[in-house]
């Protein structure tokens, strides 16, 4: 099996001043990619900036004998992080959406603030640096894009709604992206990682996050970056050496007849076929999923 390089690569990586940012930045660099470091070196909750969390893995890299420049914008000023790729290396090919912060507080006690800064750095940041970058890929016609999701967005988690919100909104973006750019070769998928950094652990016992390796994650990203990578619209799970794909389950569902209108205790009746995963569909496009609905309208 041939080796994965990125020579001739750009790589922009946000977040990339600790935990899996900087394990993804310093990955790509050590297999040849040119890596735009971006941090804007605040804290997890959001406040603060300090330059030095992006300079000391530029310096890390660059010792190691590789390119790198960094960036200190906040993510939702992507065009300057796009431009600081074009600057210092003249294209961008891969983009790795991984900034994040949290502010963690039950919803009864949340305020307008914990919600919209949420989504400002997650939601809002990733859209702005890919966005700046998608022309960039639709006109070379090639490019790979990584967004990242959480444990929290695709099961929910208590005192995380914002954070939920957020990272599935992320999952979200990139499936519909992934549809838009395939043609092109740009490929777009999601992981949603668990990895020891400053945000898991204010969520985790100390001896966890110590064993919970950025490293064990970065070797999934790398891949999917790949250019002989075919994959396009995967949702990863991927953690601890661990690595799995998941797709939406529906149930076989049930078409009630339309001829003298629907009840809800036609529904109450149907309940148990309705919610009924035994030989479940896992539609992959709005069309495949459509077409049970549709076809029930023949159901008079």
């Amino acid at each position: 099996m041939s080796e994965v390089r990125f020579d001739g690569r750009v790589a922009i990586v946000t977040g990339a001043g600790n935990g899996l940012g900087r394990s993804h930045a310093l990955s790509f660099a050590a297999r040849g990619a040119k890596v735009v470091v971006n941090d804007l070196g605040g804290s997890t909750f959001g406040e603060g900036a300090d330059k030095s969390a992006a300079d000391l893995v530029v310096d890390e890299i660059r010792s190691a004998g590789g390119e790198a420049v960094a960036n200190y914008d906040s993510v939702t000023d992507g065009a300057n992080i796009v431009q600081t790729a074009l600057d210092a290396f003249g294209r961008v090919d891969i983009v790795v959406n991984n900034a994040g912060i949290l502010r963690d507080v039950s919803f009864h006690k949340m305020v307008e603030a914990d919600w919209d800064l949420v989504y400002e750095v997650h939601v809002k940041g990733a859209f702005a640096v890919t966005h700046a970058a998608w022309p960039l890929l639709r006109e070379q016609q090639y490019g790979r894009v990584i967004f990242t999701a959480s444990a929290a967005g695709i099961y929910g988690n208590f005192g995380q709604v914002n954070y939920a919100m957020a990272k599935l909104g992320q999952h979200g973006m990139s499936q519909a992206l992934a549809q838009e750019g395939r043609k092109r070769n740009i490929l777009v998928n999601t992981i949603a990682p668990m990895a020891g950094s400053r945000m898991t652990e204010t969520v985790l016992p100390p001896e966890i996050v110590e064993q919970l390796k950025p490293r064990y994650v970065t070797p999934l990203v790398l891949k999917l970056c790949d250019e002989k990578s075919d994959e396009w619209g995967g949702l990863y799970e991927v953690g601890a050496g661990w690595f799995g794909k998941l797709r939406w389950e529906r149930a076989q569902g049930v078409g009630l007849p339309l001829g003298k209108g629907i009840s809800p205790e036609d529904v109450n009746a149907a309940w148990d076929k309705i919610t009924d995963f035994t030989d479940a569909t896992h539609p992959r496009s709005v069309n495949q999923g459509m077409m049970a609905l549709m076809g029930n309208l023949q159901n008079i």
